[in-house]
């Protein structure tokens, strides 16, 4: 029998002794991987039998992350994704930062500025937080700067940029989960 996982509610999990099987739901899509062939067979005979569904092979876009197999290993990243998000916001041929803030930033309500617009500092910090999925090294920034979503200033909206400047040098930068590695997060 499946388990749904607790924080998650579209992830079911089935273990056999060894064999496991992961299956994760999203509106029409659904990506599954599996310890044990045998059993991806199973499930794929099982779901065509109720459902109407074409096999995509091996998982390699979904949702914008971008998912590579090497040998044994997983790279994640938002490479296409960051991409978009700099010429969205016009910054593709912006200078680079080296770190995605300034070690002497110090963000506060800032009465003093000129007001940006509240959609397009909305628009830039809810595609940066989506960036976050393979991208902790932005993190930081990016929930600061979340915090002035209600009255962006230019203060803030120039350090939403500056995150940009950050994403521009290194665009293809992602998480990687080596096969041998135990499971455990380090920081």
């Amino acid at each position: 029998m499946a388990m749904r996982d607790k924080i998650n509610k579209t992830l079911f999990i089935k273990r056999s002794k060894s064999p496991i099987i992961l299956v994760q739901i999203y509106v029409d899509d659904i990506i599954f991987g599996t310890t044990n062939d045998c059993l991806c067979e199973k499930f794929v005979t099982v779901m065509q039998g109720v459902f109407e569904m074409s096999m995509m092979g091996e998982l390699s876009f979904f949702l914008g992350l971008q998912v590579k197999r090497l040998k044994d290993d997983i790279f994640l990243s938002q490479t296409k994704y960051c991409k978009e998000i700099l010429k969205k916001f016009e910054m593709e041929n912006c200078k680079e930062a080296s770190t995605p803030m300034s070690t002497r930033c110090y963000m506060d309500v800032d009465l003093a500025r000129t007001v940006v617009d509240q959609t397009k500092f909305r628009g830039l910090i809810g595609s940066l937080f989506y960036l976050t999925t393979s991208r902790p090294d932005i993190m930081f920034a990016v929930f600061l700067c979340a915090r002035f979503q209600s009255n962006p200033k230019e203060s803030h909206f120039k350090v939403g940029k500056r995150i940009l400047k950050y994403l521009k040098g290194i665009t293809s930068v992602g998480l990687w989960y080596p096969s041998h590695s135990p499971i455990h997060l380090v920081g």
